[in-house]
């Protein structure tokens, strides 16, 4: 077995493997001889069947399903052997036959392609400067997450007018553009939330409105989109469109959400018994819950503008057409080079940051091992709990609950590169100069938004 290599630039290169008869002989026979003790031919005892008849039937695909095995254990060897950094995977050269003969082997030689992973160059230390942009925790803001909190335990209440949060129960008819009943029209019971409610025109139209009232909408007017509207009407969302865009609202309820009193019942159903005793106590707790939860926040924005500055800067050669053929030989599903070429800029940039990441990781000595993944798992597992109000269980059964998420193969994938973005972001933050940033919860949503 020999392998050769001959540079075709600086991105990449093509690898020439010859393969002798003596590299492969042994194991084709061996193979031959499995497939004859399994074959089951008619007429023949099972391990009985001559050796000819089983060299005729399977010879020439045992021998191509042997000769892949011992050329890519050649490929690979070699690439790990010299140390060579590739991209993607080997692949055939294109316009270049196999030498050789199947039906008379002997020697064969095969070429293929390999794209050379680019040395880079990432440009980021302690004379690095990056805002760290932070929610500033006014009462407003506190305010605002009590009101939440209140109406989270709060309980709803009948009123007499819709008013600007209140729930409406009504009934939706279709009209004709003349504004009469259409026959055989959509007839439909559903709620609506003013709260959500970001027409002008139709929110003027409701509020003040009373139980009975009936108020020509839009129904596209009175819901969150599409999936949405259809709901609300009782359709699918491809009925939608031949549907009228005129309906009798005919208010049959109007439910007002009563805020939880601010008193120990609710302080326990909050944080426990006697954990929290006074309203003060409760500003307090809010207050760090709110700095802790956009903590988390402001490191992404810390992230996303150090990914932005490394991706613009970061100086990354990468063999083009090399990797477009790549994609087309290993995706799962046919695509055409056409399709390739018009997502290709995004793969790219793709590409780019996986090799500017793995440049810190490596450099900087990071790693992603299994007990730090499984003690993550649980972390989310924990959090998970929390939102719903419920504990956590025992260490045994949250560890078991974490092995099985890290079993499936998609789950282990998105908490290993979570784990990843976590340890990145805090690599960012010990390494860089922030310039602390305070802004208001509206000035926050605007630059995340961005």
């Amino acid at each position: 077995m020999n392998v050769t290599r001959e540079d075709v630039n600086a991105m990449s290169a093509i690898l020439k493997v010859q393969v002798a008869p003596a590299d492969y002989e042994a194991k084709v026979n061996n193979a031959l001889e499995k497939q004859r003790k399994q074959a089951k031919i008619p007429g023949f005892r099972p391990g009985k069947v001559p050796m000819g008849m089983i060299q005729k039937q399977y010879g020439k695909a045992i021998l191509a399903d042997e000769m892949n095995k011992v050329v890519n254990e050649a490929l690979y060897s070699f690439i790990n052997e010299n140390k060579i950094s590739i991209l993607g995977n080997p692949i055939p050269k294109e316009g270049a036959d196999v030498k050789g003969d199947f039906n008379n082997p002997s020697d064969f030689e095969f070429f293929f392609e390999i794209g050379l992973s680019p040395e880079i160059n990432v440009n980021i230390s302690d004379k690095s400067k990056f805002d760290y942009i932070k929610v500033k925790i006014d009462a407003d803001l506190v305010d605002k997450q009590m009101d939440d909190l209140r109406r989270r335990y709060g309980k709803l209440i009948a009123s007499e007018t819709v008013g600007e949060k209140d729930l409406i129960l009504a009934q939706f008819v279709e009209l004709k553009e003349d504004g009469s009943i259409m026959e055989g029209g959509v007839m439909h019971s559903s709620t609506i939330s003013m709260e959500f409610t970001e027409n002008k025109i139709s929110k003027k139209a409701l509020l003040g409105a009373k139980v009975g009232d009936k108020i020509v909408v839009n129904p596209a007017d009175v819901s969150k989109g599409p999936k949405d509207t259809a709901a609300m009407l009782g359709v699918s969302e491809e009925q939608l469109a031949t549907l009228s865009d005129k309906f009798q609202m005919t208010i049959n309820e109007i439910r007002q959400m009563e805020l939880a009193d601010v008193n120990q019942e609710l302080f326990d159903k909050l944080f426990g018994p006697e954990v929290v005793t006074s309203e003060e106590e409760l500003r307090r707790r809010i207050e760090v819950d709110l700095e802790q939860m956009f903590a988390g926040d402001s490191d992404k924005l810390l992230a996303r503008a150090i990914y932005d500055h490394l991706l613009a800067e970061t100086k990354v050669d990468l063999p083009s057409e090399f990797l477009k053929k790549w994609i087309q030989l290993s995706n799962e599903k046919p695509i055409t080079m056409e399709e390739i070429e018009s997502q290709f800029e995004g793969y790219e940039k793709s590409m780019k940051w996986q090799l500017i990441q793995g440049h810190i990781f490596k450099t900087n000595e990071l790693k992603v091992d299994q007990a730090e993944a499984l003690e993550f798992t649980k972390g989310l597992l924990v959090n998970q709990y929390a939102q719903y109000g419920m504990p956590a269980p025992e260490d045994k059964e949250l560890t078991q609950s974490a092995i099985q998420v890290l079993s499936d193969k998609e789950e282990s994938a998105r908490v290993y590169d979570m784990l990843a973005e976590t340890k990145l972001t805090e690599y960012f933050k010990n390494t860089v100069k922030l310039n602390e940033k305070m802004v208001s919860y509206d000035e926050f949503v605007e630059i995340a938004s961005k």
